[in-house]
């Protein structure tokens, strides 16, 4: 039932222009593993700057509710609040001020995320415990029960962040843990009807703000995929290709692993269209791209850059092992042309450390520049870094 609500969501959230998801991106709405490098790194970036927005809002009004306390309340009350308010002021100031690198997005994205839904819960534990021994009346009575309110606040919080169903699912976990924990902790005079009770709207809280995270993500996967994606052959557009091998090269650099691009231009494809019409030219580029996908390695990421030209991007692979496997489908061909015969290409090969790259960009030009030099020996060949 929950994956069909979802789904209804998804599709909504993506609205016309962008179309649906497509079934295996609805995965996606569930765990966060299964994001492509992209959405991960544009999700991260929202999900911390979000983050960065509400740690300042907390961290500006948690100290002025402490003026109100000693307002209103008896002072040495205040005074045990304004411990539990400093320490949790001190932790939003922290998610401002210590998860800025851009080299670890998403683990920073995830562990001030995780902080900024954790204080909260820590407090509304540590007041509830302060309070209960006192007996309020008035305004402090009124004062005081406004900290109940706190697991109501984080739970709708939820909705403000484009999470899957796993992440708000532990993210709501230690507020819901500690109003169960503050209801033990005094169970002889706990209500216990109105506690469940409690309890149980706090769940629904959480699920309506969770379907409203998922429903956030699902527009975003819809919106990057239409994005980064060529209409015509599905493949990346160069846009998308650019982002991803900015990713991958830094990856490569910060792990010391190779990285290798393949620029690929397909043979006299002009005298298709100018001969066959640009229709029989878009039928040769599809099929062309269904030939490279097929001998596409898992994790190979192919991008159209222009025309009839494409780049392969293979992480974690050496320039002797990336001529191996593009001569494996140079060998397979990249389709039929229109009047007969293989549709054939030229394949230049650059790789980060072998080439001494320190750019990604430069290994683009460098591998486009192989490419051109096959055309001028002969076509329908492959040139790579020569042997030293």
């Amino acid at each position: 039932m929950l994956p069909k609500v979802i789904e209804l969501l998804g599709r909504k959230a993506s609205g016309a222009q962008f179309g649906t998801l497509a079934r295996e991106e609805f995965s996606w709405l569930f765990l966060p593993g299964r994001h492509i490098a992209l959405i991960g790194a544009r999700r991260a970036d929202m999900l911390l700057s979000r983050t960065k927005l509400v740690a300042a809002l907390f961290a500006i009004l948690t100290p002025l509710w402490g003026i109100v306390d000693y307002r209103f309340l008896p002072e040495a009350l205040a005074k045990d609040l304004l411990l539990g308010r400093a320490l949790a002021t001190l932790a939003f100031v922290s998610i401002l001020a210590f998860y800025n690198t851009p080299a670890g997005l998403v683990r920073n994205s995830r562990l001030a995320l995780l902080l900024l839904f954790s204080v909260p819960s820590f407090f509304f534990l540590y007041s509830t415990v302060i309070l209960a021994p006192h007996a309020l009346s008035g305004i402090a009575a009124a004062l005081a029960a406004t900290h109940a309110f706190l697991p109501f606040l984080v739970l709708a919080g939820l909705s403000i962040f484009p999470l899957t169903v796993l992440e708000a699912a532990l993210l709501a976990l230690p507020i819901l843990v500690a109003k169960a924990g503050a209801s033990l902790l005094f169970w002889p005079t706990v209500d216990w009807p109105l506690a469940l009770g409690t309890l149980w709207l706090l769940l629904l809280i959480g699920a309506v703000a969770t379907l409203a995270s998922v429903s956030q993500l699902a527009f975003i996967i819809a919106l990057v995929r239409n994005a980064i994606r060529d209409p015509l052959t599905g493949a990346f557009s160069r846009q998308g290709g650019s982002e991803l091998l900015a990713l991958q090269f830094n990856q490569s650099v910060r792990n010391g692993t190779p990285l290798a691009v393949a620029f690929i231009d397909l043979d006299e494809f002009k005298r298709i269209n100018d001969d066959h019409g640009h229709e029989a030219g878009d039928r040769a580029l599809v099929a062309a791209v269904q030939q490279m996908t097929r001998q596409l390695r898992t994790g190979d990421i192919l991008a159209r850059w222009g025309g009839e030209e494409f780049v392969i991007i293979m992480p974690s692979t050496a320039a002797a092992k990336a001529a191996v496997a593009l001569e494996r489908t140079r060998a397979a061909g990249f389709g039929e042309r229109p009047e007969g015969g293989p549709l054939t290409a030229c394949i230049g090969i650059a790789e980060r450390s072998a080439d001494q790259v320190d750019d990604w960009s430069m290994l683009v030009d460098l591998a486009d520049a192989r490419m051109y030099e096959a055309k001028q020996s002969g076509r329908n060949r492959i040139v790579t870094r020569p042997a030293a």
